[in-house]
């Protein structure tokens, strides 16, 4: 079959590997379906009893785990990833996915609220029922999603809080195999042995991920990060912290960053930039255990707090060298495109609707968010890729039908048809199925549009599928 003519999630799900055959062409008939249908319920998307019930069958069966279900995807990401010249950041962080359930044991917990007071005035703890996902998503240094390349998910049975923990022992004392921080060394480990070149990678976290032993891993696996820092550690001879440290550069330049209030309009802002290699000290307690790093701490505040947002004061350590202040500025750029993998987790929960589904215990749950986060890659990068390869051919996100339908619904004016066959010029017919103007000034489009504009896309292919085979009767 001509790769223009193959639908994406043919080729999204070519390396998935089952002991049955059947659950292969399952997961295929879902995607297909699903994708057609963004954010829809199941019997929506099935649309009769028989195929809806296979796939409750689907998500129940303790043959298919999320690992299956995502392996074609890990497969057709790293393939990206190879095809991609230059460094490649991969993001990381973690989302809560919450559920409205009477009995919270079958799927778990992921935290406690203040949810008011009694009639007696005491404080009331409500449980939240739910899972968690911890997502690494690479993305080139231009802002395009190239794919996943490690997710996990889990639940909690209890939770006691943090801050309850820290009474009953010193927190840094605690192994990290012990603690849900692992889940940070976990996704640069299984994403650095997919993607097969270490010295590539940069791995991006926020506060979270200021972890020591991350540091030492990305030593040990020859690859690079890119940490917020939250921990003001040891440095030099030990005698005093990063901060007292930074306190002595002197500023070696100011960048213009674009920010938004609180009310969401755009400004700029001056930061200050300092730079330094520095000597830096694994927690006391770890000492023994973990080897001294010579890390590149990068501070960007802003010269005055403005009244109607807090003041940008990033802390960025990495184990690249920066050397000069265009250097500096890269860094900070590279750590805003962390960004992206929030705009992944809000396709998750708002287009496709995760919080929405109704199956009953964490395992089929797991599953079906496997299935989203494929559908909500693919929005994210027929969005991004409309921003950085505005020129390439058509045929690299759609398919020759696709293609051809786009021409009839949304044809093109007279005086523009030369030049226009170009990848965003149909990416932009796509946004208007979902509601883009497409006006001069606006910007271009986004997922919500983008999902929407592809749904319909979907719907119409299938309407004029049926009306070309239905008989004509008169």
């Amino acid at each position: 079959m001509d790769a223009a003519a193959r639908s994406w999630w043919e080729r999204e799900l070519a390396g998935c590997a089952f002991a049955d055959a059947r659950l292969g062409r399952r997961l295929r008939k879902l995607i297909e379906r699903m994708d057609g249908a963004i954010g829809a319920s199941l019997p929506l998307v099935c649309q009769d009893w028989a195929n809806t019930k296979a796939a409750y069958r689907f998500f129940s069966n303790d043959r298919v785990s999320e690992a299956q279900i995502l392996a074609g995807h890990f497969l057709a990401t790293r393939d990206r990833f190879a095809a991609t010249d230059g460094l490649i950041l991969v993001v990381q962080d973690t989302t809560e996915f919450t559920f409205q359930r009477e009995h919270a044991e079958a799927i778990g917990i992921t935290y406690r609220v203040n949810s008011g007071k009694d009639k007696d005035g005491r404080y009331r703890q409500h449980t939240v029922c739910g899972l968690l996902m911890h997502a690494s998503l690479a993305v080139t240094i231009e802002g395009l999603p190239l794919g996943l390349s490690a997710v996990k998910f889990w639940s909690r049975q209890r939770f006691k809080g943090t801050a309850a923990l820290k009474r009953k022992i010193n927190p840094t004392r605690v192994p990290i195999e012990h603690k849900e921080s692992i889940r940070w060394l976990d996704n640069m480990r299984q994403s650095t042995e997919l993607l097969g070149a270490p010295a590539r990678c940069v791995h991006v976290g926020d506060r979270e991920s200021d972890i020591y032993e991350l540091f030492c891993l990305a030593r040990e696996l020859g690859t690079h990060f890119i940490v917020r820092s939250c921990v003001d550690r040891l440095a030099g001879n030990g005698g005093h912290p990063i901060a007292s440290e930074m306190d002595e550069v002197p500023v070696q330049g100011v960048h213009a960053v674009e920010v938004r209030d609180g009310k969401g309009r755009l400004g700029s802002a001056s930061v200050e930039l300092r730079y330094r290699r520095v000597h830096v000290l694994p927690p006391i307690g770890k000492q023994k255990r973990y080897p001294a790093l010579t890390l590149t701490v990068i501070h960007a505040k802003e010269r005055a707090a403005p009244a109607d947002r807090p003041a940008i004061d990033w802390r960025l350590i990495t184990d690249l060298p920066v050397l000069t202040r265009e250097a500096a500025i890269e860094k900070l750029r590279w750590y805003a495109l962390r960004w992206k993998i929030e705009v992944f987790h809000k396709i998750l929960k708002s287009g496709c609707r995760a919080e929405e589904a109704r199956l009953r215990t964490a395992e089929r749950l797991v599953k079906l968010i496997a299935v989203f986060c494929i559908l909500s890659w693919r929005v994210f990068w027929m969005t991004m890729i409309n921003r950085s390869a505005p020129h390439a051919i058509p045929s690299l996100a759609l398919t020759t039908r696709e293609i051809g339908l786009l021409d009839q619904l949304v044809p093109d004016k007279a005086q523009a048809r030369i030049g226009t066959r170009t990848l965003a010029s149909y990416l932009i017919k796509v946004a208007r199925l979902g509601g883009y103007l497409a006006r001069a000034r606006d910007p271009p489009p986004g997922t919500m549009v983008m999902w929407r504009g592809l749904s319909r896309l979907t719907d119409i292919a299938l309407g004029i599928e049926l009306a070309s085979t239905t008989p004509v009767c008169g």
